[in-house]
């Protein structure tokens, strides 16, 4: 192997690294934020000396964790990604799999500034949504993260019923465990 070979080989290995490692902090983010949802919707039905309390709390964390981590991350894994394509257009552009993923990717990104719109709104409590409905939300990124990792690991078009019927096992499984965890909670 020359020189140059092993240089792309080793540059295009460090991208793949760098795009998974900050998909897992985007998706730590997003998981953590929209519990922090959960909790600051939940202390906003408290008492008024408690909630005064936690919710500007909560405010100071989910800024943090959103500009600090999630919405870099975002940035950061959109960033690598698209450089893993350009290092490779040809191949890549020219599979199905990888059109399905960027779909999925984008809808991923519109459901991150859907995010953080619930932020406003929760921040200046004009958020009508139940501490159920943003449980729910949440799961929602559990479904794109569990669609994007197998449409990349399995790759073939078979694949994909088994994926896409799995996609909605998973989302009708989590329905279920946030419905038990209610009616367990009450």
């Amino acid at each position: 192997m020359d020189i140059k070979m092993y240089f792309c080989t080793m540059s295009f290995d460090v991208l793949k690294s760098l795009h998974i490692i900050f998909v897992v902090c985007w998706f730590a983010g997003l998981f953590y934020m929209v519990r922090l949802f959960i909790y600051h919707r939940e202390a906003q039905l408290g008492e008024k000396a408690k909630r005064d309390i936690l919710c500007e709390q909560f405010e100071v964390m989910e800024k943090k964790l959103w500009w600090i981590i999630t919405t870099p991350s975002m940035f950061l894994t959109t960033i690598f990604g698209a450089w893993m394509i350009v290092l490779n257009y040809e191949y890549y552009l020219s599979q199905p799999w990888m059109h399905l993923k960027l779909g999925f990717v984008l809808l991923l990104i519109i459901y991150h500034f859907f995010t953080q719109k619930i932020m406003y709104n929760i921040q200046h409590e004009k958020l009508a949504w139940s501490s159920t409905k943003l449980r729910l939300w949440n799961e929602l990124a559990t479904l794109f993260l569990v669609a994007i990792v197998f449409i990349v690991v399995l790759k073939s078009t078979l694949n994909w019923v088994y994926g896409t019927l799995g996609f909605f096992a998973v989302g009708i499984g989590l329905m279920i465990a946030v419905r038990i965890y209610k009616r367990f909670r009450s």
